[in-house]
Parts: C-alpha cells; sequence; structure tokens
C-alpha cells in the first residue's frame, strides 16, 4: 500500500513525458561522458561533472516558445535606447576612458562601441542571466534540434572549467548558454576571450575590464574597420528607389549621392571611396539608414537588423550629444503576429517571390521578397509589410494548378 502511494505521488509530481525525458536524459549524459574522454577532458569533468548535470524542461520550453507579436521597429528601439541606458552608457565611457583608449589603440575598436554592446546584452552587467549554464547546453545537446550545435558547445564550456579554473555552480548565464557581461557563447569565450583586466585569468561574469577587451579582441576578429563608422540615418529623396534598398544592394556612396541621398543637416554625403546600404525598417513613411562594412561585422555578432541599428545608435549617443533621429519610426504601428508572417511567406512563396523558410521570422529573405511583389505591383518597394501590402498580398491570386 505504501509503495503505491509513492507511486501515485511520483506520477502525479513527475507526469510520464517528464519522467521519460529525465530517463533519456540520463542515457545522454552517459554519450556525453563518452565524448567528453574521446576530447581528453579531465577524469574529475568526466566523472564528476557530468553525471550531475540535470535536465531544464524550462530550456526546452524557450527553445520551443515563439513570441505571439514580433516587436516592430520603434518599439524594438524604444525598449533599448531609453534615457536612463544612455546616461548610464556615457557615465561609464567616462569611467573607463584611458581603458577603453588602450583597446581602441590594440584591436581598432572605438570605446563606444563595445558600452553599446555591454548596454544591449546584460545592461552593463545588471543582469548575467541565472541560469545555470551546463546544465543549459547538456539539455540542449540531448534535444534532437539543435544536438550537434550543442553538443560542441558543451564540450567547449566544460573545457573552459578547466582553463580558467571555474566551478560549475558559478557558470550560470541565458537559457541558450549565453554567458557574461557581453553574453559569449562558450566557443567565442575559448576563442576570443581575453585578460582585460591583467590578473591571469579570463572571468567575463566578475571582471567588467576582462569582458570589455573580449568584446574588442571579437569585433577584431569578426572584421572591423579600424576607422569607419557602422553608419548613419539619412535623408532620402521623395521618389527614391525603395527596390534598391536592403543589405544585399551595397554601392558606392557616390552612387548614393547621385541619387539624392543627403545627411540629416541636408549636407551632401562624404565624398570618401566607401560602399553602403540603405535600410529602412519602418518603411518609407520612418528612419533612412546608410550603413557601411562595419553593420556587417556587428550583425555577425547578432543577425538581427533592429539589434544591429541599436548598437550603432546607442553608440552614437553614447559618444556624444548626438540629437534624436530625424524621422522616427511611429509608435502606433502594430506589431504583426507570427501566424501572420508566416502567412506572408507562404504567400509569396506561393506567387514566386522567393522568401525563404516558412519560420515565422521576418528576416532580410522575406523582405526581399516583399519588395519584389510591392515592385511587381506598382507599390513603394520598401519591403515593409504595412496594411496596403499585406491586404494587396492577400488579395493577388496565385498561379493556376
Amino acid at each position: 500500500m505504501v509503495k503505491w502511494i509513492i507511486l501515485m505521488a511520483v506520477v502525479v509530481f513527475f507526469p510520464p513525458q517528464v519522467m521519460g525525458q529525465e530517463l533519456e536524459f540520463t542515457r545522454c549524459l552517459a554519450d556525453l561522458q563518452e565524448r567528453a574522454r574521446a576530447k581528453q577532458l579531465p577524469a574529475w569533468i568526466v566523472d564528476e561533472v557530468l553525471p550531475e548535470l540535470k535536465y531544464q524542461a524550462r530550456v526546452i520550453e524557450l527553445d520551443r516558445s515563439q513570441p505571439e507579436f514580433a516587436q516592430t521597429f520603434a518599439d524594438y528601439l524604444n525598449r533599448r535606447l531609453t534615457p536612463e541606458r544612455i546616461d548610464r552608457g556615457r557615465q561609464l565611457r567616462d569611467e573607463y576612458n584611458q581603458f577603453l583608449d588602450g583597446l581602441t589603440g590594440k584591436y581598432g575598436v572605438p570605446g563606444q562601441y563595445l558600452i553599446a554592446f555591454w548596454g544591449l546584452e546584460t545592461n552593463f552587467g545588471n543582469y548575467l542571466g541565472k541560469m545555470p549554464t551546463l546544465d543549459c547546453l547538456a539539455t540542449l545537446a540531448c534535444d534532437n534540434r539543435r544536438s550537434d550545435f550543442f553538443t560542441e558547445e558543451l564540450m567547449t564550456a566544460l573545457a573552459l572549467l578547466k582553463r580558467e579554473s571555474l566551478l560549475p555552480a558559478e557558470m550560470q548565464g541565458s537559457w541558450a548558454g549565453a554567458m557574461g557581461h557581453t553574453q559569449f557563447m562558450p566557443s567565442a569565450y575559448l576563442k576570443h576571450a581575453v585578460d582585460g583586466d591583467g590578473d591571469g585569468r579570463i572571468d567575463l561574469w566578475r571582471s567588467a575590464r576582462d569582458a570589455l577587451a573580449s568584446g574588442a579582441n571579437f569585433l577584431a576578429n569578426l572584421g572591423w574597420r579600424k576607422g569607419e563608422r557602422w553608419g548613419r540615418e539619412v535623408l532620402l529623396p521623395e521618389h527614391f528607389p525603395y527596390s534598391q534598398s536592403g543589405l544585399a544592394n551595397r554601392k558606392p556612396l557616390r552612387y548614393w549621392a547621385e541619387l539624392g541621398v543627403l545627411m540629416t543637416d541636408r549636407s551632401s554625403l562624404p565624398d570618401v571611396d566607401m560602399e553602403g546600404s540603405i535600410l529602412v525598417p519602418a518603411g518609407h513613411t520612418g528612419p533612412a539608414f546608410l550603413v557601411y562594412r562595419n553593420f556587417d561585422v556587428i550583425m555577425r555578432w547578432n543577425r538581427s537588423e533592429s539589434y544591429a541599428l541599436s548598437v550603432g545608435l546607442l553608440a552614437d549617443r553614447v559618444a556624444g550629444a548626438v540629437p534624436p533621429l530625424t524621422r522616427p519610426p511611429s509608435p502606433d504601428e502594430p506589431a504583426l503576429s507570427r501566424l501572420t508572417v508566416e502567412e506572408v511567406q507562404k504567400k509569396l512563396n506561393q506567387l514566386g517571390f522567393n522568401a525563404g523558410g516558412v519560420d515565422g521570422v521576418f528576416g532580410s529573405a522575406t523582405r526581399s521578397a516583399l519588395r519584389a511583389f510591392q515592385q511587381s505591383h506598382g507599390m513603394v518597394a520598401d519591403g515593409h509589410p504595412d496594411s496596403a501590402t499585406l491586404s494587396a498580398l492577400q488579395a493577388t491570386a496565385g498561379p493556376s494548378s
């Protein structure tokens, strides 16, 4: 009777699905131990650390969950470029001024960009994440969706335990395994993290100088161009050919100048031998940006155009008294649901405009396909899913079977 009660209690508190996942996780840990041995990791890591890792059901929930609505550019930007964050960034730029100048001399990356990354990743270290890194990585390594990637990240994180004399309990961060002030994945930590404070070890959790120096080294290795900006806000002429907007359409600055693109003070673009792309993240009624090669480098840190624009704009605000956007995006624009974006992608593909995979993410491929659709229908081809474009797309019949 007592055994039956205990069994029922186990079933109540641990449903069969969870019990199955835990059992599969235990089996997977044994495989991960063999992988760690093959990589010649220390015995104490293989036999003591790995067997103690715990399955994190919340990680799988977060990996599978998709936000119901995608943020508009206005919402994304306004949540990140707050007056408080700008002010704090300027304070830290002054506080670390000499150190940051040294990093600029060594790596070529101006300090305001490092401050901007720091601010966007962890709000200047105020929130580093509280999820157990090794447990999260093991959970994702034992999940089929991206097992190979996270298995390698786990092995790298275990190697960091040895190299940096870390304790497993010290390693906490995001649910996907990003760590420290600058939220490095283990592979980035291993390859690009450096000792910025000169204490003989690299600790991205407790040393802001280690994190800032590591960020500078990372950006330099990603191809940062010394002495060049990320980009800038510009003014477009009334009849600008928006079909030429987008990251893929990079042209010399003189080309954009000949089309009538101006600085926000209506002066001419710089007469320099550089190339850039025009981005209109909120459509033709919102701000326009001319972005350069360093913008591509920022996007190698994070593939979101909105993120990269936020880094550049925050860096500008930190560096000085840069005015607000000349044409700020409308805060009243409704966000699109993920289901709506999926329907847009399906319809574009059906009509022969290649939007890529149907994933509900309004990325560069979807935007490019929407530009092509708009152009074919005589609309402003800015790639922005405004209500008129969505209505036209919905009303367009697909090819007959």
